[in-house]
C-alpha cells in the first residue's frame, strides 16, 4: 500500500537518505529486533538509532515532513 510512496521518496531523497523495504515474513528476526507488530511500520533510523516511526498507512506528506527534519 505504501510501497509506491517509498519508491517516490527514495528518488526524492536520493543522496540524502537511504530508503528501503523489508518483508517481515522473510526476516522475522529484524521485526523482533525493532518491535514491529503492525504492517505497515516505517522506522526512521539515524546514526544506527530509531528516532521516529510511523505505524499504519499515512499520506506522503507525513513521510516528507519527517524525512526533511532528519536530513537537515
Amino acid at each position: 500500500m505504501i510501497g509506491p510512496i517509498m519508491e517516490e521518496l527514495a528518488e526524492s531523497f536520493d543522496g540524502k537518505a537511504k530508503i528501503g523495504k523489508l518483508n517481515v515474513d522473510e526476516n522475522p528476526q529484524i521485526a523482533m529486533k525493532y518491535g514491529v507488530r503492525s504492517i505497515p511500520t516505517v522506522l526512521f533510523i539515524k546514526n544506527g538509532e530509531v528516532v521516529d516511526k510511523v505505524i499504519g498507512a499515512v499520506q506522503k506528506s507525513v513521510f516528507v515532513e519527517k524525512l526533511s527534519s532528519l536530513v537537515k
